[in-house]
């Protein structure tokens, strides 16, 4: 204990030093210092951003290259609010929104929390499993399936528990999570060395410009396409909506809500205070865009140049099949049924139609690397590469969601960080993701589109947390001394309104196009609990 005093001690006279140096000199000493933003880097770089980066690559090409950074943000910015108050007020927030709040908004916060993290191991277990299984070509089989439930658990339990042995522990787990995300990263970024003399950088550049009219119409590249099919209304909206979905899916991978529940537990587990306050801006800055940035680029990049506009010809020409084929030929089956049951019986569909089927089927990460042989020469080289980026995805998320869920059962419970209940809940998501992935989930044409379902659900319950955070930064009781003032306080507001609008916006959609009418219901119960709590709350203020 008196180590990690001391280790506190000199952490806070190197920030106050580097208070007084020039901005290059403090963004040196952050970056040492750095901790809890690597760790929301691991969990944002999972299965759902690499399939929501997968498909918007596929359906929007490089039109979309804007949306997650965009979004990502917006994250950061609700992150460093949350980040802010915990560290000004040094209360845990759970108990902070209870008390100062709303105690509606605080169980819900946990509640969706912990929901997420129990269902969103499920697809990190298939992730881990598709790329263990295709990529490395090892543990083959029903059979082979197990072994690899298994060895994600362990590993996961493993690490995680070392988090809860002390400073040393959580130093240590820093440095493994930095070290995953950065085999990430570097996954990634080499497919797209490997491809960049083929790729059209001004198209690249122009699609980090923000375009919302794909909200309303597709792609430019699929326009003219459309235009020659037989139905061209019907192909309009097929394209629409699943693009549509698809950028929901990205703007909900890109900050989750058990994201907003860690962030300010793991910095409260390493002791910060107010003093930290700069430095834990820097480090979502660091820990958590850039990696973010580089790798969802990086896929969609990779993505777009491989499958948009494109389509495997040997589902149009079976002398042309391969092994790749094979796994694209159901979601073309059932494409192809879509315009064909619009045609009615006897019509067939015209070329153009077979050939948007084939373009619109999804891919996995086992396709996209299996398209990227002709770039290396090599088909071991193209799958390993790879197939080491999905992996560390995979691993890097189930670790942190065990995580989290630790934090969330202690706060639950009112139990002490590093006990037995602790590492009891933590070791929930990495149960329900293992045997979730073997028995309830099953196989899919392909198997890491588990984690797109599962985003959406994501998307539907951040609002929670974005509103919460709102009121917490803009009450006065909780934040003291440490509320913002004047036009700082109007520029946060602003940008926060903006955040929780876009956020609304994607959960609003998400309710509608996937629950409709039940989903709306359930909202709607719930904000009429938060205001029954808050009129509740407001009358025993009165009494007092």
């Amino acid at each position: 204990m008196s180590d990690s005093k001391d280790n506190l001690a000199a952490e806070k006279k190197l920030l106050a030093e580097a208070s007084q140096k020039p901005l290059l000199s403090r963004w040196g000493t952050f970056a040492k210092l750095s901790g809890p933003g690597w760790l929301q880097g691991a969990i944002t770089l999972g299965g759902g951003s690499l399939a929501g980066s997968l498909y918007i690559g596929v359906i929007g090409g490089y039109e979309l290259l804007w949306l997650q950074p965009l979004m990502m943000i917006f994250g950061v910015l609700m992150l460093s609010v949350i980040g802010y108050v915990t560290l000004s007020t040094g209360e845990k927030p759970f108990r902070a929104i209870n008390k100062h709040i709303n105690p509606v908004l605080g169980w819900g916060w946990l509640t969706a929390t912990m929901l997420a993290n129990l269902v969103w191991a499920m697809p990190q277990f298939s992730l881990g499993t598709a790329a263990i299984q295709q990529n490395f070509g090892i543990l083959d089989g029903d059979s082979g399936k197990y072994w690899c439930a298994l060895l994600l658990f362990v590993i996961g339990a493993a690490v995680v528990w070392s988090y809860d042995s002390g400073s040393k522990g959580v130093k240590i787990f820093e440095i493994i999570l930095k070290i995953m995300v950065a085999i990430v990263v570097v996954s990634f970024f080499g497919v797209v060395v490997a491809m960049s003399g083929s790729l059209d950088w001004g198209a690249i550049f122009n699609g980090f410009i923000p375009n919302f009219s794909l909200l309303s119409e597709p792609a430019s590249k699929f326009t003219e396409i459309i235009k020659e099919s037989s139905d061209p209304g019907y192909w309009n909206d097929v394209i629409l909506s699943s693009q549509r979905d698809r950028m929901v899916t990205a703007a909900a991978t890109a900050v989750g809500i058990n994201m907003t529940f860690l962030l300010p537990y793991s910095m409260l587990r390493k002791g910060w205070g107010k003093e930290h306050r700069g430095l834990a801006t820097f480090d979502l800055s660091l820990g958590l865009f850039l990696p973010f940035f580089l790798a969802t680029t990086c896929v969609v990049i990779a993505s777009a140049s491989q499958f948009h506009g494109k389509y495997d010809e040997g589902l149009l020409d079976p002398a042309k099949r391969t092994a790749l084929t094979e796994k694209l030929q159901g979601a073309y089956d059932k494409n192809l049924s879509g315009i064909q049951a619009k045609l009615g019986e006897g019509k067939e569909p015209y070329e153009t139609d077979k050939q948007l089927a084939a373009m619109l089927v999804s891919r996995d990460a086992f396709q996209l690397a299996g398209s990227l042989e002709n770039l290396t020469g090599n088909k071991e080289v193209s799958q390993t590469v790879f197939g080491i980026g999905v992996l560390g995805m995979a691993v890097s998320t189930i670790i942190i969601l065990m995580l989290i869920n630790g934090f969330t059962v202690t706060e639950m419970l009112g139990a002490e960080i590093g006990g037995m209940k602790h590492r009891i809940g933590s070791i929930l998501p990495g149960i329900t993701g293992a045997l979730g992935f073997l028995f309830l989930w099953g196989d899919g044409d392909a198997r890491f589109w588990l984690a797109v379902p599962t985003s959406v659900f994501g998307m539907v319950l951040l609002p929670i947390a974005y509103i919460t955070f709102f009121l917490m930064i803009n009450s006065k009781s909780l934040m003291g001394d440490a509320l913002p003032q004047g036009n700082k306080r109007i520029a946060l507001n602003a940008a926060m309104l903006v955040a929780l609008g876009a956020a609304t916006i994607g959960a609003g959609w998400s309710i509608w196009s996937k629950v409709q009418w039940a989903g709306v219901t359930a909202v709607g119960v719930f904000i009429l609990a938060a205001v029954v709590a808050h009129f509740l709350r407001s009358g025993r203020s009165t009494e007092k």
